[in-house]
């Protein structure tokens, strides 16, 4: 059982940063035969990336492959970001690259180099579930007898504060039986400190929220859209200034909104009919608070549908504190009833569904 388990091949998503480099270094010192995976996708540290992503696979003797999938990058996560904006959204495009490219990219690339798992630096506890007892972390044997499992559960990583399960509500169980997640019982301290002892030779750099953004959101916006500027409002109907554009700004938002005068300002509408910005100077603002929101495109990770309505706890952005709500369905939507009212909750992003460390799905603000 030992030498099938040591015959597994894994492919490694591979980006130069610390998290990946320790992801394919650990699975190399288990025994795992490991292939490296850099996907070009138009990255804004590209050349330093691929070049630290290749000095990491020459360390620790593993193959490392590069494919530039810069084309399928932009029409499945640039142009949906620019799309969405457009139409007055707020996207969250980390969560739709997860879903188009680096799981959908890359389960298609294990299965065409016959790699039986894909692995990636994402801080996540993926838990396999078999019908005689729970195992938190099968061991060896059970690992290889797919067949016992009878569902897959993601769960908060053991470092909270840099838990990613938000992004990672789009994946299914027969993704998750392909999946590992090497990183998600590390502190990113530990895995620093991995790193250092193991002389990895990682990009030293944090990567960005937004890989693709050379500057700021509202300068990739004015260089990609055609706005159309025009009167920024009160809430009572003063006209106080003139906007860039209404995608420039988004619900709650403080920064950019620059006229002059006295206070801050915050946005609390955009009327698309009347290309009106409407702003107050209160931050509690009553209009910014609900209570609700429905959402669409939901995805459940259990292998068995919830029980409707059902109560659990969700977040509106990462990191955001949990909140208590109700779920329950709303045509081919689902309306998410909070416990108390939620500042600023905004269409396009994501509302994603927890249970105690459990993340349960998520899908998209509708309204």
């Amino acid at each position: 059982m030992e030498e099938k388990f040591l015959d597994k091949k894994i492919l490694v998503a591979m980006s130069g940063g610390v998290d990946s480099s320790v992801t394919a270094a650990l699975l190399k010192k288990k025994g795992f035969e490991v292939l490296g995976v850099f996907l070009n996708l138009g990255q804004v540290k590209y050349s330093e990336s691929v070049v630290a992503a290749k000095k990491v696979a020459r360390k620790i003797d593993i193959p490392l492959r590069v494919f530039d999938i810069r084309k399928e990058f932009k029409n499945e996560v640039v142009d949906y970001f620019l799309r969405s904006y457009k139409q007055g959204l707020t996207p969250n495009p980390c969560v739709i690259c997860n879903q188009k490219i680096k799981f959908g990219v890359l389960l298609k690339l294990a299965e065409k180099y016959k790699a039986d798992f894909v692995a990636t630096g994402h801080y996540t506890r993926l838990r396999r579930e078999f019908p005689i007892s729970n195992f938190q972390f099968p061991n060896k044997s059970q690992i290889l007898n797919s067949k016992q499992i009878t569902s897959y559960k993601l769960q908060v990583a053991k470092d909270e504060k840099k838990d990613q399960s938000y992004f990672l509500y789009t994946l299914t169980q027969a993704q998750l039986s392909k999946i590992l997640f090497p990183l998600g019982q590390y502190t990113k301290e530990k895995v620093k400190k991995i790193a250092d002892k193991n002389h990895l030779p990682y990009f030293k750099k944090e990567s960005q929220d937004i890989c693709f953004l050379f500057c700021e959101i509202a300068e990739f916006l004015k260089q990609n859209l055609k706005l159309k500027p025009g009167p920024i409002v009160t809430t009572a109907g003063k006209l106080i200034g003139r906007h860039e554009g209404l995608p420039l700004y988004t619900l709650g938002q403080r920064r950019a909104v620059k006229i002059g005068g006295s206070g801050p300002l915050y946005v609390v509408g955009r009327d698309f009919k009347k290309n009106q910005l409407i702003v107050t100077h209160k931050f509690n603002e009553q209009i910014l608070y609900s209570d609700k929101l429905l959402a669409s495109r939901v995805n459940w990770i259990s292998a068995k549908p919830y029980k409707l309505p059902l109560r659990c706890q969700a977040r509106i952005r990462y990191q955001q504190p949990l909140v208590d709500c109700l779920v329950t369905k709303k045509g081919k939507n689902y309306l998410v009833k909070f416990q108390k009212p939620l500042r600023a909750i905004t269409q396009g992003q994501s509302v994603v569904f927890y249970h105690g460390d459990e993340m349960l799905g998520g899908g998209v603000i509708k309204k």
